[in-house]
């Protein structure tokens, strides 16, 4: 199968690009191409091209509404949507639309407006890392992009807080106007070695979709403290670390991992062994192969 797909979300192409299939990546002035990405599987066009017979693309996957009007004629299409609404039940750009909807979480299936356009969730899935985790720096890692910009949403004015647990170390983009705690944004391999050497993955976010760096740190087999919201609580399972509303529970376990290496390891163990098996790269690419061959017939 030949897919169109422009490049918006770069973790969550990396995984659906590890398929049995071929990519086709807009490339300027529509999108961005591969973007020095090293995807086999992938290559860039032309969107034009993607109507050619050579090309021949049998589906796109959109995830932008501009999109939709970009798509060559007769090229059948699903909308991903990686979002949170802003509010729930918020009205989606698509709502009441002949096509399907794809969700990465089933908070956003659930908080989501979408009327009767028909919604099928698929949940994420990542290129493994490998179980990288050391945790031996007494330290606390956290990866949030914007989070000046973004404010409570992403649990920025708590940062302080947890500070007071553990030092904190925070990686994203323009994490650097954080001051000492910012890390700045890191290329995956290089983001993955550092956040290993952490003694476990602070989540202090209030009103996001699921972020792939949480699943990410979970395969790395690193604890996770998190606050319970949006899927945090389907995603982060009891025994691979603290979920909770409660600020200050949360605090105390950040100091309590940090206190005792061989308890942060022990759910770290337990996180990996979640992660794999919820959000494996071979259960995702299986679940969009059975919903792409029945769009595309």
């Amino acid at each position: 199968m030949k897919i169109l797909l422009w490049h918006v979300h770069g973790s969550w192409t990396n995984a659906f690009v590890r398929g049995t299939h071929e990519y086709l990546i807009p490339g300027p002035p529509s999108g961005i191409g591969l973007a020095g990405r090293d995807w086999p599987a992938a290559r860039e066009v032309q969107v034009a091209e993607a109507a050619l017979p050579d090309v021949g693309a049998d589906v796109a996957v959109l995830q932008r509404p501009a999109e939709i009007g970009l798509v060559p004629a007769g090229i059948p299409v699903v909308y991903l949507e990686h979002n949170t609404p802003k509010y729930p039940n918020q009205v989606h750009p698509l709502k009441d639309w002949d096509g399907t909807i794809v969700h990465v979480t089933h908070f956003n299936d659930l908080m989501w407006d979408c009327g009767t356009t028909r919604t099928v969730v698929v949940e994420h899935g990542v290129v493994d890392p490998g179980p990288q985790y050391t945790g031996e720096l007494p330290r606390a890692a956290v990866v949030v992009n914007d989070p000046v910009r973004r404010g409570r949403a992403v649990g920025t004015d708590l940062l302080p807080r947890f500070a007071e647990a553990a030092p904190l170390d925070v990686y994203g983009m323009r994490t650097r106007r954080l001051g000492d705690m910012g890390r700045g944004d890191h290329d995956l391999e290089s983001l993955h070695r550092e956040l290993a050497l952490r003694r476990l993955y602070l989540h202090p976010v209030r009103w996001t979709s699921l972020g792939l760096s949480l699943i990410e740190a979970m395969h790395l087999a690193m604890p996770v403290v998190a606050l319970a919201c949006t899927e945090v609580a389907r995603a982060v399972p009891p025994e691979a670390g603290v979920v909770s509303t409660d600020v200050e529970e949360l605090v105390r376990a950040v100091a309590e991992l940090v206190e005792d290496p061989a308890l942060a390891r022990h759910k770290g163990k337990q996180a990996r062994e979640f992660a794999l098996a919820r959000y494996g790269l071979d259960a995702f690419l299986r679940s969009w192969d059975r919903l792409l061959t029945g769009v595309s017939r």
